[in-house]
């Protein structure tokens, strides 16, 4: 069983693995309690708090899930690095020019011709509670010697870490 981590050298292992990753996949619920997942452009910052920003239209399908219930899960995969991280927390819609202005980045024009002062712009912000990570070793020779030592032994290799790791303590 994986053993909750509360240390900063988590919350930091965490950032790591998610800093470049430029897309996450943000799961909120409907009014009927489904989940409904889509891609979200993560808004990119030189540290982290425990909270994540992403841009967004205002109004749209997320942005009511959202308000009607905060829960969200982000997810990230690199693939490359064979780093995986799931994040739960909670989201609020967010107008603020000033943070707006600061997290824009030009590309985002494609979807919000008017720039950061764009009436449809919002900014989504999600105060992490807690993170799970794989973090497994992803050169050739380690998966070579994983595969070996499978069929010779009948036993998969150690896959590398998975800690969760908890931002706010529960109440």
């Amino acid at each position: 069983m994986v053993e909750t981590r509360t240390d900063q050298a988590a919350r930091d292992k965490v950032w790591e693995m998610i800093r470049d990753v430029q897309v996450a996949m943000m799961v909120t619920l409907d009014e009927q309690g489904h989940m409904r997942g889509r891609p979200m452009r993560a808004v990119a910052t030189k540290d982290f708090s425990g909270t994540l920003w992403f841009f967004t239209n205002q109004p749209s399908p997320k942005t009511e899930e959202v308000q009607h219930d905060d829960r969200v899960l982000l997810t990230y995969a690199d693939p490359s690095s064979q780093n995986y991280v799931a994040i739960s927390g909670s989201a609020q819609v967010v107008r603020d020019p000033a943070k707006q202005k600061e997290f824009w980045s030009e590309p985002l024009r494609t979807w919000f011709p008017g720039g950061p002062e764009d009436p449809r712009a919002a900014l989504i912000r999600v105060e992490v509670e807690g993170a799970e990570y794989w973090d497994a070793p992803s050169s050739t020779f380690v998966h070579a010697y994983g595969y070996v030592k499978a069929r010779l032994t009948g036993e998969p290799p150690k896959p590398g870490d998975n800690d969760k790791v908890a931002f706010k303590r529960p109440a």
